[in-house]
């Protein structure tokens, strides 16, 4: 999960090498945290947060396949 929300990240901000992703094991679900440059946050959360909730709904499709529950947060 980790590589593929770092992969889509990458893809769409002009400053690749700033982004971070960790993933934390809660009690109920995993928690991926995503960082970038403050420049780039426009471009990962989208026009009225288009992008940030695409990547939320393949990370959830690929979760759910993996029968996992896995929550995106971009910080």
């Amino acid at each position: 999960m980790e590589e593929l929300v770092e992969v889509l990240a990458k893809a769409l901000v002009d400053q690749p090498d700033k982004v971070e992703v960790n993933m934390i094991k809660g009690e109920k679900a995993y928690v991926i945290e995503l960082r970038v440059a403050s420049e780039d946050m426009g471009k990962v959360i989208g026009r009225q947060g288009k992008i940030a909730r695409a990547i939320r709904t393949v990370v959830k499709a690929a979760a759910t396949k993996q029968h996992k529950k896995v929550l995106v947060e971009i910080v």
